[in-house]
């Protein structure tokens, strides 16, 4: 009797350590209670009062006038034709104020920022070349057209890959047709494919149905060979005429030249496309270069020589887009 006894008490003993160990915050809030201080004990933030509530969305406001920044419309430039647009930058007031509701009123606001788009985009100026993108938007976009030569694709795709860089490459249909691996190899690493015609012509010597097919067969070819939806014609050399400019518009491809030149085809040495690209280059630039031995032998230098001017560099489509190069803060 005496042991069972002892074993209950035992028992009891444990019990109770156990409950003083799970309950420690609870006898604490209890003894708090008794000496008047329980709120220390408060887990979760009180509800803001409503004078609070109203002077957090005051501040909001008036500091999403502050930090925004208007959209600018695409619009047809005397010299270089059409310009995209550009999206401007607004606080998203209702977002910041949930996110800000309960925070401590000692922490800064951050703000959730959207896109506002312009009213005019590029699509709406009509049948009209593109030579450089948005001059707001500090983007640069490499547009390699390839129609001969295999021997300095690799190396250039190597350099790409190491400054993780995207480009654009327009083929031409014949060169495709011999090379679909070289071209699947491209595609592979995630570059933009388009059209640069079938057998490298001067587009704007062709009658209307010439003209026509020469971008119609390349298509076909980007299709059945990659599965690529195009958005884009690079007229061979950069001759053209209007003909050549509605001829793509009714297979849904933009005319797209280019703003600077690396004139690689006269095989310049290296330093002086570098150079070249230093001085010239500025937000918008489209740069037009070719699989040869003095790009090839420049890239690096000139995407470091860009990306020291403090420009991103995206694919054609990334840079003519409206949408902001990145989603930062409107103002200090």
């Amino acid at each position: 009797m005496k042991l069972k006894k002892g074993i209950f008490m035992l028992l009891t003993m444990c019990a109770l350590l156990i409950a003083v160990r799970l309950n420690g915050p609870l006898s604490a809030y209890v003894s708090a209670m008794k000496r008047g201080d329980a709120a220390v004990f408060a887990s979760a933030p009180s509800e803001p009062s409503p004078q609070g509530k109203a002077s957090l969305r005051e501040t909001i406001q008036t500091e999403a006038e502050r930090k925004r920044i208007a959209p600018v419309d695409a619009r047809v430039d005397r010299v270089w034709k059409a310009i995209p647009g550009y999206n401007g930058l607004e606080v998203d007031v209702d977002k910041t104020y949930r996110l800000m509701l309960h925070a401590p009123e000692t922490q800064p606001i951050r703000f959730v920022y959207r896109e506002v788009k312009p009213k005019v985009n590029l699509d709406d100026l009509g049948r009209v070349p593109i030579y450089k993108g948005n001059p707001n938007k500090p983007m640069v976009a490499l547009m390699i057209n390839v129609a001969w030569g295999n021997e300095y694709i690799p190396s250039m795709l190597q350099t790409l890959k190491n400054e993780n860089v995207k480009a654009t490459f327009f083929f031409d249909g014949s060169w495709l047709k011999k090379n679909a691996d070289a071209a699947k190899r491209i595609q592979a690493d995630g570059h933009e494919i388009s059209n640069h015609a079938y057998t490298h012509p001067n587009m704007s010597q062709l009658d209307r149905n010439a003209a026509y097919n020469q971008i119609a067969k390349t298509e076909a070819l980007l299709k059945s060979t990659l599965n690529v939806n195009n958005r884009w014609f690079a007229p061979p050399s950069g001759d053209y005429n209007q003909m050549t400019v509605d001829v793509a518009a009714e297979q849904g491809l933009k005319t797209v030249l280019w703003t600077l030149d690396t004139v690689d085809w006269k095989h310049p040495p290296a330093y002086a496309i570098v150079q070249k690209i230093r001085a010239r280059v500025e937000p918008g630039s489209l740069i037009l270069m070719h699989p040869t031995d003095s790009s090839s032998q420049a890239l690096e230098g000139m995407i470091k020589a860009i990306k020291g001017k403090g420009l991103m560099l995206g694919t054609v489509s990334e840079t003519l887009s409206s949408d902001r190069a990145s989603l930062v803060e409107a103002g200090p």
